[in-house]
């Protein structure tokens, strides 16, 4: 109903919340909506799974955009993931700039390690890590449009010799790195692929290998009904994605690897800290949205994105965690 223009609110993100909190009865009245519509839903999901094709046309349904549209309420670095608002006054390009210190500090990244990358974005981490921490980095992405960007800054930065941009899924990976990060692209593998994805984790590790992953998270009780069900954000914004949960997440590196957890950092109010400032800059370049051909009900949703999103986290109903892993032959996570 937001989407066709039915009503409006001067704060969405307070409706959302007013919605989160009296989520158990909303859950009873869509019951029976679910009976009639489920069956189809449930077709659309397994034909959306993400197998290596459905992977690449699930990630360009979003990413493919537009880079012009992203690059409207991104910070400088073009970095869609939560910031780290580590003090108050911190603006959006300092936050972000905070997140990917932490992520590099806390692996103890220098110009002896080569780091793999799973899910480039626009290559903020890489380009950053190669640039302040002098190590050599393998990004992969199966996006179309953030694959020609990230090259193109890497090229324009002088640094083909310490950044290698792949057009690769994970998957198709090969060879052993110092280390390894994911900055919210856990999201996209699918509720089935968790264990495979982990794996896959754990064999491009050296022995001695660590590795950060950044991941937005729904809780434990609620992982198999999402799993199984379809919601605004699959259905409109990410086709294909499941938000894991941190016990199934922890199943799968206890069953499937080595891996031995160490740190784990709660980014939760930093991402909707994030989540207002992309909410606030996207508002203020409406125009430029509307030249770039997206139509009023495309800004609509949108909108309801942003607000949607942050208000989930504002009530907890969702959360985002930096997860820090080591293979035995690591005795610590190295960092501050």
């Amino acid at each position: 109903a937001y989407l066709e223009g039915h009503w409006r609110s001067p704060d969405l993100t307070a409706v959302i919340r007013v919605l989160v909190r009296n989520e158990r009865f909303l859950q009873s009245w869509r019951g029976g909506i679910a009976r009639v519509t489920g069956p189809v839903r449930a077709v659309r999901r397994w034909l959306g799974r993400n197998t290596l094709g459905g992977s690449r046309r699930n990630i360009q349904a979003h990413y493919d955009l537009s880079n012009d549209f992203f690059g409207l309420f991104l910070d400088e670095r073009m970095m869609y993931s939560s910031a780290w608002f580590e003090r108050e006054g911190m603006d959006l390009d300092e936050a972000s700039a905070a997140k990917l210190d932490r992520i590099c500090t806390r692996l103890g990244l220098g110009p002896d390690d080569h780091v793999v990358e799973i899910g480039t974005g626009w290559g903020g981490f890489a380009l950053h890590a190669a640039r302040e921490y002098g190590c050599r980095v393998t990004t992969t992405t199966i996006s179309a449009e953030q694959f020609r960007h990230a090259s193109r800054q890497v090229a324009e930065a002088g640094l083909e010799d310490r950044i290698t941009v792949l057009d690769k899924d994970y998957r198709l990976l090969e060879g052993q790195f110092d280390a390894l990060v994911s900055i919210e692209m856990i999201e996209a593998v699918g509720a089935e692929f968790l264990d495979d994805f982990f794996a896959k984790c754990s064999s491009l590790l050296k022995p001695d290998g660590r590795m950060m992953l950044q991941a937005i998270t729904i809780a434990d009780d609620e992982f198999e009904r999402a799993a199984r069900s379809t919601d605004f954000i699959q259905e409109y914004i990410f086709p294909g994605s499941c938000l894991p949960s941190l016990q199934r997440m922890g199943e799968a590196v206890r069953h499937m690897t080595d891996l031995r957890p160490g740190d784990v950092f709660d980014l939760r109010t930093s991402y909707a800290a994030t989540l207002q400032a992309w909410r606030s800059r996207f508002a203020s370049r409406l125009p430029e949205v509307r030249k770039l051909g997206f139509v009023e009900r495309f800004v609509r949703m949108w909108e309801f994105y942003l607000c949607y999103c942050e208000g989930g986290f504002r009530e907890s109903r969702i959360g985002v965690f930096q997860l820090e892993f080591a293979n035995p032959g690591h005795n610590a996570v190295t960092g501050g």
